[in-house]
């Protein structure tokens, strides 16, 4: 791919994104136990300058007498719009939406929903922007919430469903706080008690068609892979459960899942073992999902039929490094499709991977290398919206440090940027969104369209603005681009189809300078 199709493909405003970071602020209610300081305001907003890397914060807010540990935030896909859940063992979680304005202000509307779960976690919007479905750590529930596609609002009514795979049955680990174990370590006792029950971690809806979710259980060592029921909003059926990792007998926790943005690939990372492990995607099986689901068939026929096949297990931590010591915090693939960046606890850094690009191991990982942290406890980092630097959340040394990440190599730099935060445990990129800058999510009546459905031997041709037309074929690991699904947590795969509405000669202006300046940068390295 030529360097000009590679910019035309980060389909970012750079210039015009803010930050939404959040803190722990009672570690009591937690099941892992936190190192650093409890934040007595758990919410901050920061401007974030492309220039040199550097924040300013705007806002800070979230008394924690108010909201207590959120620890998961979801920005809206079309609107400026921000949700943050909370974490808490004893008690069910709460849900709250935020207006988020350009000068940093949170405006709260409506009321906090109640997660349906105790320890809220994870948050994903699916392709309609219809329903917010959100995981719950603890009690491993997994619940379904109307929201307005037009405002965003989360519905007043709360959870209308509700999947539980205790069904029902009581836990048999205690939390923390009442004699349970510490999440945070990873021995013998603590894995033993950690997966005495199901603990779902997360949930990616299949970027394809939008009818599969899929929830990594650190509990059971499983991927569970469900029938979502897009039209009633709705978890209906359990299709599989795979394996997370290599079955060697050890414990692997899978913790979060993500696709790659062109090739038929997923990957988990598996918190207990520091391994990452790579999966082929069986797009053919998740037509055949699609069509049934459109037809109205039954959807049982397809239990116990996986649309995942592992093809290669990688550690994230030197070998010689102990495993007791790390757990795995966040991944995510690099928007480029390039890297695969995870980060670890214990180890104190964050590993790249690069993702090999042909052959019959396309999709595969090989280790760039690892790169310190600059404080403890990585639990998260979020790049920004151009992919040229990645912000990382040292949960236990209260920072945020910025580094440079380079296109080519993969290579973290220290940029000099450091920032006090207590305990801060997500980053949140939230690019500010015109009012006529994207279209309107479909409309019930069309989650349907053949255009949802793309086939593995097609080829796709998007806008001017992004990248030109990717060949796939059939039967291979490559795969076109999704169209406009929010692929995983806080991805950075950018989303494509969703151009501007024409004559902004400002914004197209301001678009071609940042391009500019971002291929006069990497030329700059390579000479």
């Amino acid at each position: 791919m030529s360097v000009q199709n590679e910019f035309d493909q980060m389909n970012t405003d750079d210039d015009d994104q803010l930050f939404f970071v959040t803190s722990y602020s009672d570690f009591d209610s937690l099941a892992h136990g936190p190192r650093g300081t409890e934040a007595q305001n758990s919410l901050y907003v920061y401007q974030f300058h492309p220039s040199d890397g550097s924040l300013v914060l705007l806002n800070v807010q979230g008394e924690a007498s108010i909201i207590k540990n959120p620890a998961f935030s979801r920005h809206h896909p079309r609107l400026n719009v921000v949700y943050t859940c909370t974490e808490d063992c004893h008690e069910n979680g709460k849900i709250i939406a935020y207006k988020l304005k350009s000068d940093g202000k949170l405006e709260q509307f409506g009321e906090p929903i109640d997660a349906g779960g105790t320890s809220t976690c994870y948050l994903t919007i699916d392709k309609a922007h219809c329903n917010l479905l959100a995981v719950n750590y603890w009690n491993s529930t997994l619940v379904v919430i109307p929201i307005d596609p037009d405002t965003g609002e989360l519905s007043k009514e709360g959870v209308k469903n509700v999947y539980d795979p205790n069904q029902g049955m009581q836990m048999v680990a205690s939390a923390k706080l009442d004699g349970g174990v510490n999440h945070s370590c990873n021995d013998e006792t603590t894995i033993s008690a950690r997966q005495a029950d199901p603990h779902s971690h997360a949930l990616v809806l299949d970027p394809f068609v939008g009818r599969v979710a899929y929830v990594p259980d650190l509990g059971k060592d499983l991927v569970r892979e469900f029938y979502y029921d897009a039209f009633e909003g709705k978890i209906a059926i359990e299709l599989n459960v795979m394996p997370s990792g290599l079955c060697t007998g050890k414990p692997d926790g899978p913790r979060y899942f993500e696709f790659h943005p062109q090739y038929n690939i997923a990957y988990v990372v598996n918190e207990l073992s520091s391994t990452v492990a790579v999966f082929e995607v069986d797009r053919e099986l998740l037509n055949q999902i699609y069509t049934a689901s459109k037809n109205g068939e039954d959807m049982n026929r397809f239990k116990g039929r996986s649309t995942l096949r592992l093809v290669q297990s990688i550690k994230t931590i030197p070998r010689a490094f102990p495993t007791t010591m790390n757990t795995c915090g966040r991944m995510c693939v690099h928007k480029s499709g390039r890297f695969v960046v995870v980060s670890n606890r214990g180890h104190q850094s964050i590993t790249v991977f690069r993702v090999k690009n042909k052959g019959s191991k396309r999709g595969e990982l090989q280790t760039v290398g690892c790169f310190h942290t600059r404080g403890e406890t990585p639990r998260h980092f979020q790049f920004d919206n151009s992919g040229q630097y990645l912000l990382v959340a040292n949960q236990d040394s209260n920072s945020i440090a910025v580094f440079n990440f380079n296109f080519s190599n993969g290579q973290l730099k220290y940029s000099g940027n450091e920032y006090r935060v207590p305990s801060p445990n997500f980053v949140c990129c939230c690019p500010m969104h015109a009012a006529d800058e994207h279209e309107l999510p479909p409309l019930k009546s069309q989650l349907h369209l053949d255009k949802m459905l793309i086939s593995p031997s097609s080829t796709i041709s998007t806008s001017s603005s992004a990248v030109s037309s990717i060949e796939v074929t059939d039967g291979g690991r490559g795969r076109s681009t999704s169209l406009g699904s929010d692929i995983s947590e806080d991805s950075t795969v950018p989303v494509w189809g969703q151009s501007s509405s024409g004559g902004n000669v400002k914004a197209e202006l301001a678009q071609a300078k940042r391009e500019i300046e971002s291929l006069r940068k990497l030329l700059a390295e390579k000479a």
